[in-house]
């Protein structure tokens, strides 16, 4: 690791003001200025190649039951400059080493009036730029209320945008693409319809949020290092086309419980005229602090099958009975209970997917619906608690370990919480030895429902809490943790790499409920990717769901080759093969390359980009050469065209094309796929079709 760090005060350059000052990045290419106003209100305006992007905004928090807020009355007390830089290297990732490059300005703030003092920190990189308000200690600003932050993000103009409408307790919405004019008049709908009543306004819009603007320049608006804070939405003037900061609020309506010295989370603007280096940027993750776990040895990436599809289907339930012996015939008390026959956690089931693994090279197996406790809250009470540690009859823990290690498979462990937080924090170290007991190391978490037993937001700054303390507390006892229905990710993953895996997206699991969009895959590396890896759980065969449920009509809008593209474009170091057994068994020559993917990476090219239209990334696999390509489509069929020029120089290699048939479409021919083998060097150039919902994935392995 290299490290530089030092005072530059070249940095700067002042106007005619004392106040205005300017920080450039390390190559140039953008220019942050920072502003008082006449009144003292603290503003900063961003240029990335001489051209405005970010316009004057504001800077500030409102606070609750205060006479003066931290909003204005403030001069300049004291600026500091720096410049950092240094290589670090990943516990897992898109690529083998990361380099932290950036200058820096601190200006601390003296209010007149109350005689406190906030420092407001600026990092500025060659990607774009992250800033946060710090609150140091001092006699007249301890414990304080946020009642509103007031960040401001003025646009230019009426950017396209990618966008999911604001909501405090879920992020699983499909984007709608629009202009910021139009996102009035098209959220009132999904206001009706679909966003909890808790949410704010119908103008509001989650994170990551992604922007084009009329001359080609991209934007992404986040924010990093989200702990001990409600997670920020942004609600929108739609006249002067500018994004405020709208914090989720607690239970009480309270934005942020503060005790100084603290900070918030970064604020992050990563801007380029290349779509490409949106996805490239690793600007989020450099804005949070180094691991804090110093021996990772034990946190492996994995790629795992699960019972899990079959329930998200309806083919088989989670649940061992439709009875209530919980409540009806007393606790554990399963005697009388009749079972329902359609439980898929059972041991004859389970020993199947072991048996898969076993035979395909998996690493482990997920078994969700294992524990006592789903009859009742599918089918009596939504206020059911877990414990964690009391299987089904049908379900024999140590046995099914004991069978898994047999095989060489590692288990995986699924804890639903049912929102209970309280409750599954007094279970948690006795669920946690429970599993290292009997040999699970990785978790998979569960949030479903209303967060007992107060009604806090999923994304209040107390259940962002225990999010993070879930996962601190998994890496005392070595274990990995993939989240659902948790916070949205903010690079956390950096200080805490056992994070492995989060979902907070809309995930396959809703083409099972509906269907998504056939571009939404296009859409997400642009926007729930920019903050950590998704749990996506792709891989799916079968498109058509009554084939698995008769009962359910939903079909998967995807094409066989883009489910297979997803294991590339869809980074994340936690891959599961989604569907059943037997659906791979019907096309085992499209089911290698998912067995043959690797989930580690050194390096990441991303070769073709365009948010809601297509991504095409090549990545090599850690400690060899060998390289894999996805492209995944939106609903235009396209012509992709390859320079295999990243390849090393004077090494051959075969290239197994996955790609869609000439008539394959994710509606109409999902199946139809084609599958051919070529020769290609450093020097080769190939051109591909993709269809309609549709991509294709490569293996392109050296030739001994």
């Amino acid at each position: 690791m290299k490290k530089l760090f030092f005072a530059s005060f070249i940095l700067f350059a002042f106007s005619t003001l004392a106040e205005a000052q300017q920080l450039k990045s390390p190559e140039g290419k953008f220019v942050m200025e920072f502003l008082l106003q006449n009144d003292g209100t603290p503003t900063y305006n961003l240029k990335y190649k001489n051209k405005e992007v970010v316009k004057t905004s504001k800077l500030g928090l409102e606070l609750k039951n205060d006479k003066q807020s931290l909003l204005n009355d403030f001069t300049i007390a004291d600026t500091k400059t720096s410049t950092f830089d240094e290589t670090w290297k990943p516990v897992w990732g898109e690529v083998a080493t990361i380099r932290n490059h950036y200058n820096e300005l601190a200006v601390t703030l003296n209010q007149k009036s109350t005689d406190r003092q906030i420092v407001i920190r600026f990092r500025l990189f060659d990607d774009g730029l992250g800033f946060r308000y710090e609150f140091p200690a001092q006699k007249n600003l301890t414990y304080f209320v946020i009642k509103e932050e007031r960040t401001q993000f003025a646009m230019t103009g009426d950017h396209t945008a990618f966008w999911i409408p604001g909501d405090y307790d879920t992020q699983e919405y499909d984007y709608t693409k629009s202009k910021l004019s139009e996102i009035r008049g098209l959220s009132e709908k999904a206001y009706t319809a679909n966003v909890s009543q808790k949410s704010f306004s119908n103008t509001g819009v989650q994170t990551s949020l992604m922007m084009k603007s009329n001359d080609g320049i991209y934007i992404n608006l986040h924010e990093a290092a989200l702990i001990d804070y409600s997670c920020m939405h942004l609600n929108l003037d739609d006249k002067n086309m500018i994004f405020e900061s709208w914090l989720t609020p607690d239970a009480k309506g309270d934005k942020g419980y503060m005790q100084a010295p603290n900070h918030s989370p970064w604020r992050t603007i990563i801007v380029s005229d290349d779509a490409r280096e949106i996805l490239t940027s690793k600007m989020t993750l450099n804005l949070n602090d180094p691991s804090k776990i110093e021996d990772t040895s034990w946190i492996k990436p994995l790629k795992y099958i699960g019972v899990w599809w079959e329930m998200i289907t309806g083919k088989s339930s989670w649940s061992y009975t439709n009875d209530f012996p919980t409540v009806q015939l007393g606790v554990s008390d399963f005697s009388k209970a009749k079972p329902n026959g359609t439980h898929g956690a059972n041991n004859t089931n389970v020993k199947k997917y072991i048996d898969f693994a076993a035979q395909h090279g998996f690493d482990a197996v997920l078994v969700e619906g294992w524990n006592e406790g789903w009859e009742d809250w599918f089918g009596h009470t939504k206020d059911y608690v877990f414990d964690f540690v009391t299987p089904y009859p049908d379900f024999d823990v140590k046995g099914i370990q004991e069978y898994a290690k047999s095989k060489g498979v590692k288990m995986i462990m699924h804890h639903e919480t049912s929102g209970s937080v309280r409750n599954y924090e007094r279970h948690m170290d006795k669920a946690y030895q429970f599993m290292k007991d009997n040999g699970y190391d990785a978790v998979k978490s569960g949030y479903v429902g209303d967060i007992l037993p107060r009604g806090e937001n999923h994304y209040d700054q107390w259940i962002v809490n225990h999010y993070q303390y879930a996962v601190e507390k998994a890496a005392d006892y070595k274990i990995m943790v993939n989240a659902h229905e948790a916070i949205r990710p903010t690079g956390i993953c950096r200080t805490y790499p056992n994070l492995i895996g989060n979902e907070a997206a809309r995930g396959t699991e809703y083409q099972a409920f509906g269907g998504s969009k056939p571009n939404h895959v296009t859409v997400l590396p642009f926007t729930r990717l920019i903050g950590g890896p998704m749990d996506y759980t792709p891989g799916i065969f079968e498109m058509d769901i009554s084939k698995m449920n008769p009962d359910n009509k939903s079909h998967v809008n995807s094409t066989i080759a883009n489910q297979l593209a997803l294991y590339v474009t869809m980074y994340s170091p936690l891959q599961m093969a989604a569907d059943t057994p037997e659906n791979y068994d019907r096309f085992p020559d499209a089911f290698q390359f998912i067995k043959d993917v690797a989930i580690d990476w050194s390096e990441s090219k991303y070769l073709e980009a365009e948010p809601g239209d297509y991504v095409t990334v090549a990545r090599k696999a850690k400690g060899t050469n060998n390289w894999f390509i996805g492209n995944v489509n939106g609903e235009t069929p396209r012509t992709s065209n390859i320079d295999f020029s990243f390849l090393e120089k004077g090494k051959k290699y075969t290239a197994t094309i996955y790609a869609d048939a000439k008539d394959a479409h994710y509606k109409t021919n999902p199946q139809a796929y084609t599958i051919k083998k070529i020769n290609v060097t450093n020097k080769s150039k190939l051109s591909q079709l993709s269809a309609p919902g549709g991509g294709y994935a490569i293996s392109v392995i050296e030739t001994k």
